[in-house]
């Protein structure tokens, strides 16, 4: 997916310059729209490559539209979370994506892994649907509840069209 967003980047010539990876800023990107300030996402992934918080804020400035897809009908969206570590500590980044055409619809950070977290990652992930979509998950047992909760259709799937996600 990384590939993905880099490629379309390089398509519509966002960047002019190419002091720092694309790469990089991809990643840096997408950590500070998950939630760290600028400085912190500077910092942090500043140790891959260089680049100053205002180099970031002005790349987001750039790239802003990407992150905030249209309200539309979506029929398919995957879910999933993955665990990371950073500084000693266990992080959980949430994300989701339109099965159809593959845009990221919501991405996001929280210290734990509970249903609570999963109904307020799949609320933000609503504001991007005209309706309540069918979601494929993995086996998490905290969505469960969050889904039934919000009246939704899910499947757990291991392979198949929920790849995309992985």
């Amino acid at each position: 997916m990384l590939n993905q967003i880099v490629e379309l980047l390089e398509d519509r010539k966002i960047f002019v310059r190419q002091r720092v990876n694309h790469e990089t800023k991809v990643i840096a990107l997408l950590v500070y729209h998950a939630g760290l300030s600028y400085r912190k996402t500077s910092a942090i992934i500043g140790n891959l490559e260089s680049f100053s918080h205002e180099a970031l804020r002005k790349w987001y400035k750039k790239c802003v539209a990407f992150f905030y897809p249209q309200r539309k009908q979506r029929p398919v969206i995957a879910v999933d979370e993955t665990k990371v570590k950073w500084e000693g500590r266990q992080i959980y980044i949430w994300n989701a994506i339109d099965i159809e055409d593959h845009v990221v619809l919501a991405v996001y950070a929280s210290v734990s892994r509970t249903s609570f977290e999963a109904i307020f990652f799949l609320k933000k992930v609503l504001n991007y649907c005209e309706n309540k979509p069918f979601i494929l998950v993995d086996g998490g047992p905290w969505y469960r509840w969050a889904f039934q909760r919000l009246g939704m259709e899910w499947e757990h799937q291991t392979f198949g069209e929920r790849n995309h996600i992985e």
